[in-house]
């Protein structure tokens, strides 16, 4: 070479401000908020929405086609992922949040203004789910860029810390929509809710919506995606460039599984199994599920700051380990319960989601390289949450409903954790150098482009791990 090569680390130019990653971080959580109340609101209505949209012979069977419309949303993230993971990693972050995020508030708030069965027929139910399946595409979008732009700003030696404020935040989003939905049955009536209330949480969503994608655009990207973008070197084919990384993404996958059945069993399918399956009132639903998930939020940052502190191997092993007679003990002790007998077993359950929770989206981070992060996000993470967590309120139903058995649902979720489990002792230190060696290897081919010289003539394309 005919000039000296600047280290590696100098070419991330230029390193943000205190102040500026402040306001990415805030700009970033405050959509990721109201993208998750949008997304998960559905299911805390999922009651209302089924008898509103779908004409069925029982309550059970249109609860199940209102879950089955939930459930075919998350089979719309993979595409959703494939659209908008490699344009986060080829326009940028912050443009492509700003974008899947008013494609959440819009198509959520147009189900509030759908007609329903009673008024169109066959039109509502379609109607419905073409609404669901872009709020699919949206929220698959979502996670891999906003993922992305939080680690990217966080920093390696805080990357638990800051990625696991995403799912406090995830969280805190489904919180808030059970307290709208919830608050709002217990304010007005079941009568009112199914006539009109139903519809004021999809509402809302409009004008926040809106707020938040302005918000977004107005934001900067982060110094590692800068420096690749002006230095011409983005991944031409970002989805083609993931496949040398097929062992890394299964991996992830794996890690997700758990994460994604716990997210939905905690803040979803509990709500309404707790009435319709153990006849809770609605006011005993709103407070378990409110402790629930302030719970596992509240642990979320702890769990992040304990992997960054002392490493992610073993809280994942321990947690997704311990899981397993969690769930058992809930499922088990259903038959017969009140609310006084299941509370802890379901905050036993609560308290392992947030402390495992908190470590996947670090995961996705390190085990994926900067320049197809959310491509491969993407990828790794909206496939297992389509299978285990899209699903779950579905597939639970349908096997208590199959064998009338409210303890069956046990066998899916304890089937998640097994699958998790084994993903974490698997994942070992060289998966994590393998993307290290990657991205140094990148940098010095962007460093000596800079330094002007141009005998390295290498086509930018990420370095598949050493074998």
């Amino acid at each position: 070479m005919t000039q000296t090569i600047r280290p590696a680390q100098e070419a991330i130019q230029p390193e943000r401000t205190k102040k500026q990653k402040r306001k990415a971080f805030i700009g970033a959580i405050a959509g990721h908020l109201i993208e998750w109340y949008d997304y998960g609101v559905y299911g805390f209505v999922a009651v209302y929405v089924g008898t509103a949209f779908f004409a069925a012979s029982t309550p059970a069977i249109a609860l199940l086609s209102s879950f089955a419309t939930f459930a075919l949303s998350f089979f719309m993230r993979p595409l959703g992922g494939l659209v908008f993971g490699p344009l986060g990693d080829r326009i940028g972050r912050k443009n492509t949040m700003a974008l899947v995020m008013f494609l959440m508030s819009g198509s959520t708030f147009a189900i509030g203004l759908m007609p329903t069965y009673a008024s169109v027929g066959i039109f509502a139910p379609a109607l419905l789910i073409l609404a669901r399946c872009l709020q699919g595409l949206s929220a698959g979008g979502e996670i891999g860029t906003v993922t992305s732009y939080v680690a990217e700003f966080g920093g390696e030696k805080r990357r638990g810390l800051a990625t696991s404020l995403l799912m406090t935040i995830a969280v805190s989003g489904l919180l808030l929509g059970s307290i709208v939905a919830n608050g709002l049955a217990a304010i007005l009536g079941e009568t009112a809710m199914q006539e009109y209330g139903w519809r004021i949480p999809f509402l809302v969503a409009g004008p926040l919506g809106l707020m938040a994608a302005y918000i977004r655009s107005r934001l900067e990207d982060s110094a590692q995606f800068e420096v690749i973008s002006k230095s011409g070197f983005q991944e031409k084919s970002p989805i083609r460039a993931c496949f040398a990384w097929s062992r890394n993404l299964l991996l992830v996958a794996c890690s997700i599984a758990l994460l994604a059945s716990m997210f939905y069993m905690i803040l979803t399918y509990a709500s309404t199994y707790f009435v319709n399956t153990l006849g809770f009132s609605t006011s005993t639903r709103f407070w378990f599920i409110t402790a629930a998930g302030f719970t596992a939020a509240c642990l979320m940052p702890l769990g992040g700051l304990l992997s960054d502190l002392y490493g992610r191997r073993p809280l994942l092993i321990s947690t997704s380990a311990l899981t397993i007679p969690a769930l058992w003990w809930f499922f088990t002790s259903a038959p017969g319960a009140t609310p006084g007998s299941i509370f802890l077993p379901f905050m036993c359950c609560a308290v392992l989601f947030g402390l495992y929770s908190s470590m996947p989206y670090a995961i996705m981070t390190d085990l994926i390289p900067t320049q197809i992060r959310a491509t491969g996000i993407s990828m790794a993470y909206n496939i297992p949450v389509a299978v285990f967590g899209g699903s779950a309120p579905f597939i639970a139903t349908y096997l208590v409903n199959l064998t009338d058995d409210i303890r069956t649902p046990m066998y899916f979720f304890i089937g998640t954790a097994v699958l998790s489990l084994i993903s974490s002792i698997v994942i070992s230190p060289r998966h994590y150098q393998e993307v290290k060696v990657a991205e140094k290897n990148l940098l010095d081919r962007i460093a000596a482009h800079k330094a002007g010289d141009r005998e390295d003539e290498v086509s930018p394309e990420v370095t598949p791990p050493v074998k």
